[in-house]
C-alpha cells in the first residue's frame, strides 16, 4: 500500500534557554492518500509542532519522514496549511486573497479566474468575493483559508485546530463544510485538534498523543458511517464506548472509568 505520510522514529526539540524540550518523540505514523486522520491530545503535548513538522514548516531532530505525491499535477503544491488563527491578508479581497497562491504558483489569470469561483462556491462565499477581511466573521475568515489551501492544487492538507476559536453553531456548521469538501475532493487531511466529539465527526482514523514528549499511544478506527452528524453521532451505541477509550488514552486512566463518570 502506498502511504501519502510515513513517520518513522519521529522526533523534535529545541532549545529553550540553556533547556532542551523534548516535544514529542518516537513517532511512527503512516497516512493513506485520501485518508483523513485526526491527530488528538491535551494542549502543550506537542501535537501542533508534530503537525508542523509533518507539513514541512519546521525540521524535525529525530527520525524520518516521507511525504509522497500521488500525481499532482505540475506547478502545483503538494500540501498546505489552515491554522487556528485567520491568515487572510486584510489588504486583499476574498477574491484576491484565495487567488493569491495560484498567482504565485504562476497560474494565469483565467485560469485563476475559474478557480476561484469554483471555490467561492463550494466554501458558500460567493456573495462575499469582493468583501474584505474585517468585513467577514470569524467563520467567514476560516472558509477564505481552506479555500486559499485548496486553490493551490495540494493533496494534502494539513489543518491546526482551524474552528478552535469559533462559536459552537459556526464550528459544526464549518465541520460539515470540511467533511463535504473531503468527501468532494479526495484529499489527505491530517487535522489536529483537541475535541474527541470533533475527531470521531470528522476522521476516517484517529491517532491520541500523550502528554509532553508527545508519543502515539493509541489509534482508532472510526467505524460510523458518513454524512456523520452531533445529533446521528450520539444515538450511535458504540459513540459513548469509542468517546471514553479516547479519553482514556488521552488521560491515561481505565476505559471504564472514564465511562462511568461520563454517565
Amino acid at each position: 500500500m502506498s502511504f501519502a505520510i510515513e513517520a518513522r522514529g519521529l522526533g523534535k526539540s529545541f532549545a529553550v534557554g540553556r533547556r532542551e524540550v523534548q516535544a514529542f518523540a518516537g513517532v511512527d505514523l503512516e497516512v493513506r492518500h485520501g485518508e483523513f486522520v485526526s491527530i488528538l491530545g491535551a494542549s502543550g503535548g506537542g501535537k501542533t509542532t508534530l503537525l508542523r513538522v509533518l507539513a514541512r514548516l519546521d525540521e524535525h531532530t529525530e527520525g524520518e519522514l516521507v511525504v509522497r505525491p500521488r500525481g499532482r499535477s505540475a506547478g502545483r503544491a503538494l500540501s498546505a496549511t489552515v491554522f487556528q488563527e485567520p491568515s487572510a491578508f486584510p489588504w486583499m479581497t476574498v477574491r484576491r486573497n484565495i487567488a493569491y497562491g495560484l498567482w504565485a504558483l504562476g497560474v494565469k489569470r483565467a485560469e485563476a479566474k475559474r478557480e476561484v469561483d469554483r471555490l467561492l462556491e463550494m466554501v458558500g462565499l460567493a456573495a462575499f468575493a469582493d468583501n474584505y477581511p474585517h468585513q467577514l466573521s470569524g467563520g467567514m475568515k476560516q472558509r477564505v483559508a481552506v479555500a486559499r489551501a485548496l486553490a493551490v492544487g495540494s493533496e494534502i492538507l494539513y489543518m491546526d485546530e482551524p474552528f478552535g476559536l469559533l462559536d459552537e453553531p459556526t464550528r459544526h456548521a464549518l465541520q460539515q463544510d470540511l467533511a463535504r469538501i473531503w468527501a468532494e475532493t479526495g484529499k489527505t487531511v491530517v487535522f489536529v485538534t483537541h475535541s474527541i466529539q470533533e475527531a470521531i465527526l470528522l476522521a476516517d482514523r484517529v491517532v491520541v498523543l500523550s502528554s509532553r514528549p508527545g508519543r502515539v499511544v493509541h489509534q482508532q478506527q472510526v467505524p460510523f458511517p458518513r454524512p456523520r452528524t452531533a445529533l446521528g453521532l450520539a444515538a450511535q451505541p458504540r459513540y459513548a464506548e469509542l468517546a471514553a477509550e479516547l479519553q482514556a488514552a488521552l488521560t491515561g486512566a481505565p476505559a471504564e472509568l472514564t465511562q462511568g463518570e461520563g454517565r
